[in-house]
C-alpha cells in the first residue's frame, strides 16, 4: 500500500475544520477518511508553529536545516581528528 501525500492547503482546511467550525475531531477525520492521530498531529503541528507547519516535501524548517549543518560539521571534524590521531601515532613510533 502507497504511503498518500497530503497539500499544505488540504491540512490547513482540514484543521480548520476542527478549529474553527468546532467538528469533533473524530467526526472530521471520519469525513475526510483520515485516522484520527494523523488529525489531531496535523492540529497540533499548526498550533505549535503557525509559521512553519508543513513545509512540504523535500523542505526543512529552519531550526532542522541548522541541526543538518551542525551534524554535517560534527562528521567532518570527527574524520579530521581521527586523521590527526592517527598522524601523530605514527610519527611517535617513528621517533622511538
Amino acid at each position: 500500500m502507497q504511503r498518500r501525500k497530503f497539500s499544505r492547503e488540504f491540512k490547513l482546511e482540514a484543521v480548520r475544520l476542527v478549529k474553527d467550525r468546532g467538528v469533533a475531531v473524530a467526526q472530521a477525520a471520519r469525513d475526510l477518511n483520515l485516522h484520527e492521530n494523523v488529525l489531531r498531529k496535523w492540529v497540533r503541528d499548526l498550533s505549535a508553529d503557525p509559521q512553519h507547519a508543513f513545509p512540504g516535501h523535500g523542505q526543512m524548517k529552519p531550526e532542522q536545516l541548522e541541526i543538518d549543518r551542525l551534524r554535517k560539521e560534527v562528521a567532518k571534524l570527527k574524520a579530521e581528528r581521527d586523521i590527526l590521531k592517527k598522524a601523530a601515532a605514527y610519527f611517535a613510533r617513528e621517533v622511538t
